[in-house]
């Protein structure tokens, strides 16, 4: 059973979270909190292993909210929930330590899957917010966009043939045992390329490493059987 925490300060937007995830027989929703603050508090009592965080809180905002409880129960992946217009946050959510990222208009099908993938210890970038992010990346001319992503590359050239396809696998928000399925490898294995990718690439996190991959282009088209 996968425990769940949700929280935003729209009750609405709650409800309408709870009533998704609790489609799936394999989802607990664990506690509810209508600012960051709350949310971190709420955390470190419960210890789910996802928190699902709206980006614009009272007392504490998402970001923040993320960052402490990256900090202090590392053992809970937390998923920004976002909206269009949000991009500036996002990179700073990257960088704070959340491991997945969904648009608040996106399917419901997307909040179980990424749900499911960060419980799985990966990284979840909607196919939405992925084309964002990149974009706002390039947002500052065609100049820049090419400088990104020869950076990108230049970073990428340092892996090794097998890190760069683990890296394109993380890019596709894949775990370490659906990657190992695919590279016919145990997961400790994958696990010790993915430590390496990241060190290589100097991010902290899976999430921060798949927006280098969707830069360097070297993401795979989905497979049919992500499961």
């Amino acid at each position: 059973m996968i425990r769940v925490l949700i929280a935003d300060d729209e009750a609405m937007i709650r409800a309408g979270v709870r009533a998704v995830l609790s489609t799936d027989p394999g989802i607990d929703i664990v506690a509810e909190a209508a600012d960051g603050q709350d949310a971190v508090e709420l955390v470190r009592r419960h210890r789910p292993q996802v928190a699902v965080l709206d980006i614009r809180m009272p007392k504490v905002n998402g970001i923040e909210a993320a960052a402490e409880i990256h900090r202090t129960v590392p053992t809970t992946g937390v998923i920004m929930l976002t909206t269009f217009g949000e991009d500036d946050y996002i990179l700073q959510a990257l960088g704070g330590g959340a491991a997945g990222f969904l648009i608040k208009s996106g399917e419901p099908e997307e909040l179980i899957a990424g749900v499911r993938a960060v419980a799985d210890g990966a990284a979840y970038l909607s196919p939405k917010v992925a084309a964002r992010v990149v974009a706002h990346l390039a947002s500052s001319g065609a100049g820049a966009l090419a400088s990104r992503r020869g950076a990108a590359r230049e970073r990428v050239s340092g892996l090794t043939a097998r890190e760069r396809e683990v890296l394109s696998y993380l890019g596709s928000g894949l775990s370490n045992g659906q990657i190992a399925r695919r590279l016919h490898v145990v997961e400790g294995t994958v696990k010790a390329h993915v430590s390496s990718v990241l060190a290589r690439l100097g991010v902290d996190n899976r999430a921060a490493a798949a927006v280098v991959a969707h830069e360097a282009g070297i993401v795979p088209p989905a497979a049919p059987d992500q499961q």
